[in-house]
């Protein structure tokens, strides 16, 4: 068995069956007639049924390290599953490239579900894609799963929605708390892309905790998803000298701003978003940094079994260490070939019975439950920016 040992297997099928996959690839397409039934499986073997599940990530443009983390964690789960379950379940992927952009992923999930019939989709990859295309997916009665969706509301769009991404709701104060209590700090200020839907969320999210904290609002500045240079709103905030500042970005722009602070000698603690838990922060800010702090559900570093087990295999097939939407890709793919054979079949309604029913699934970013809104039950990890890589606070 390629790049996984018995343990890990043992520990991730655990009690329940599960599944096996192949994988395609694709680019988007634009919208198709409605199928007339909700039959979503190719014809089945004997003993044997298909599941062909679509994903919608980033795979291409400013905001790829994302989707090819996840595309890669889809990939390995597929291979291990594939292989531990043959005669079973055979899960088909088919891959869509999104490049970040909302009408993309619309197109990509009308594609999947009326012109290739899938069972399921996993993605998009961000927030303000999901809000867009998942109505899509819920209108059509298709499972829909988010992987990196961390905006508030996104299981509201409806009962096909789920995510196994915990909310900033629950990440961001996490961080905070972690960081800032006990430290006898006062003041923040607050530095956001206001042209992004999960940037925007999440600082109104460390706004919101900071408030609870008793911490001064010193100001707030905002960028737009693009931009290169923020001199401008970080020489305010140097001159503001605040003891935290919070950062609600994605990986690339948020980068360049934790790396302009510090060339302009801005000293602050530095808390930031989901957004950041990618190792290209490192290749973007370099040593600038250390010492940056956030919250992930999922950690390389982390000592325990399991985690190191898919650390290890995922190191053999890709040469480099998974991050967080590694993590979640991979645990994805578990929860929704566990759900297939608990269905029992390839069928659109069946499946998302079964993924409502999720309960304490042991997957390598920790232990998951969904509540009666499909939202994800679990805890977040603070980690910190040490010598190229993220460690637990301590």
């Amino acid at each position: 068995m390629k790049g996984i040992t018995k343990s890990l297997l043992s520990a991730l099928l655990g009690t329940s069956l599960l599944v096996g996959c192949s994988s395609g690839a694709s680019t988007p397409s634009g919208t198709a007639e409605t199928p007339e039934t909700n039959t979503a499986a190719p014809a089945e073997s004997a003993g044997e049924f298909t599941a062909k599940i679509g994903g919608v990530f980033i795979l291409s443009g400013s905001s790829a390290a994302y989707g090819e983390a996840q595309k890669k964690g889809l990939d390995l789960a597929l291979e291990e599953l594939n292989e531990a379950n043959k005669g079973k379940l055979k899960i088909e992927i088919q891959y869509e490239d999104t490049g970040g952009k909302k009408e993309s992923a619309i197109n990509a999930v009308n594609k999947l579900i009326n012109q290739d019939n899938v069972v399921a989709i996993i993605g998009p990859t961000l927030s303000g894609e999901m809000l867009a295309a998942g109505p899509v997916a819920n209108e059509a009665e298709t499972p829909i799963f988010g992987i990196s969706n961390t905006v508030e509301g996104i299981n509201d769009i409806g009962e096909y929605v789920f995510r196994n991404s915990l909310p900033e709701s629950i990440a961001v104060p996490t961080a905070m708390k972690k960081a800032i209590e006990n430290k006898g700090y006062k003041t923040a200020a607050f530095i956001y892309a206001e042209n992004d839907d999960f940037s925007v969320s999440g600082f109104q999210t460390m706004k919101a905790t900071a408030e609870k904290m008793g911490l001064e609002n010193l100001g707030e500045t905002t960028f737009s998803i693009g931009d290169v240079d923020f001199s401008a709103q970080l020489t305010k905030i140097k001159q503001l000298n605040p003891d935290v500042l919070l950062v609600s970005a994605l990986y690339k722009e948020g980068s360049m701003v934790v790396k302009k602070a510090r060339e302009l000698g801005i000293n602050s603690v530095i808390v930031g978003g989901n957004g950041f838990n990618n190792p290209k922060v490192f290749e973007i800010a370099g040593p600038a940094a250390e010492g940056l702090i956030v919250a992930t559900p999922f950690s390389p570093e982390k000592q325990d079994e399991k985690v190191q087990n898919f650390v290890k295999a995922f190191e053999a097939k890709y040469g480099s260490k998974p991050d967080q939407f590694a993590a979640q890709a991979y645990d994805s793919l578990y929860i929704m070939s566990q759900s297939l054979l608990g269905a029992g079949k390839a069928d659109r309604n069946a499946l998302r019975d079964e993924l409502a029913k999720l309960k304490d699934f042991e997957g390598v970013s920790g232990k998951l439950s969904f509540d009666e809104g499909r939202n994800p039950i679990g805890e977040a990890v603070v980690v910190e920016a040490k010598d190229g890589k993220f460690v637990p606070f301590e």
